[in-house]
């Protein structure tokens, strides 16, 4: 399956962004879904990810209240909303498809990567 991330760029602290995740190649109800991110120096961390049929949703504690993970099987997307964006948010994110999990291991496809750039 393929991924192609968008939506990131450039947002002052306080504010939102919300990320989109189209997919190709197979059929998109068969994975979980996922986001990760990656900020410079710093290992890939998982942020959110959504089961096969989006009724079952799960985050980080560092986004957890701000951050909402959604599918639209349809459409084949996943999106991504961020509000109260921080600084600390800054980081590439990646969108990824595979099993329902919170380790990069439980993900067989990934995107390109968008980048996302929280000022204060």
């Amino acid at each position: 399956v393929q991924l192609q991330a968008s939506g990131g760029g450039l947002v002052q602290a306080g504010g939102s962004l919300r990320l989109s995740c189209a997919t190709s190649g197979r059929t998109f109800s068969n994975y979980g879904m996922a986001w990760f991110r990656q900020a410079p120096g710093k290992e890939r961390e998982f942020v959110a990810g959504i089961d096969r049929s989006g009724g079952w949703t799960f985050y980080a504690d560092s986004v957890k209240g701000r951050f909402t993970i959604s599918r639209d099987n349809a459409k084949n997307t996943v999106y991504l909303q961020m509000n109260s964006l921080k600084p600390e948010d800054t980081a590439v994110y990646y969108c990824a498809a595979g099993n329902s999990g919170r380790v990069k291991y439980d993900y067989d496809y990934w995107g390109q990567g968008t980048l996302v750039t929280v000022s204060s």
